[in-house]
């Protein structure tokens, strides 16, 4: 792209990739043939109609000659769907804490905010998340690719812990076929 200094990449050629979660950045991205990546695991609105908008206003470039989507869903996996759904909940009710400025709170209180318009609001914004065991989770990923009509993922983890962010990790990677699966 004329005129984009990448530093400490310049001269490089890393490929440049439109990351958006509205719908100028769809159109940013067609208008210059680059990739788009849609953030939908904070923004899952407009998703749809970002990618269509997108695909087809695709003008190739030196970069890109077809449009190439990356569509963001979070993630929680875990060995069961209830372990999974665990994690998600307190993911959840931290995420909303931060987000109103209530800090750590109580179970009960946490949910209470959820509820709450405001709650409710940043709920939605991980409208599209695969949770569950590993099979779970890869028939969400692959209905997900789908319905973004995506070539690629992103995957947000969401778990609450490192080491529960890591094991989502291993989980959806070995669903891939990237990993083979840990000796009980």
């Amino acid at each position: 792209v004329p005129g984009v200094r990448a530093t400490p990449g310049d001269g490089t050629d890393v490929p440049l990739y439109i990351l958006g979660s509205s719908l100028f950045g769809a159109r940013l991205a067609a208008a210059l043939g680059l990739p788009y990546a849609f953030a939908s695991h904070f923004a899952p609105a407009a998703l749809r109609q970002a990618v269509a908008i997108y695909r087809d206003e695709f003008r190739p470039s030196a970069q890109q000659a077809e449009p190439y989507v990356l569509a963001a869903v979070n993630v929680v996996a875990a060995s069961t769907d209830d372990e999974a759904d665990e994690q998600f909940r307190r993911s959840l009710r931290a995420r909303v804490s931060r987000f109103l400025g209530a800090g750590d709170l109580p179970d009960d209180e946490a949910d209470r905010l959820i509820a709450s318009p405001q709650g409710r609001q940043i709920a939605q914004m991980m409208h599209y998340a695969a949770v569950g065991g590993p099979s779970t989770v890869g028939e969400y990923l692959q209905a997900f690719t789908e319905h973004a009509q995506a070539d690629e993922l992103v995957l947000a983890h969401a778990a609450p812990t490192v080491e529960e962010r890591l094991r989502s990790l291993e989980l959806v990677a070995e669903v891939a076929g990237l990993l083979t699966p840990a000796a009980p």
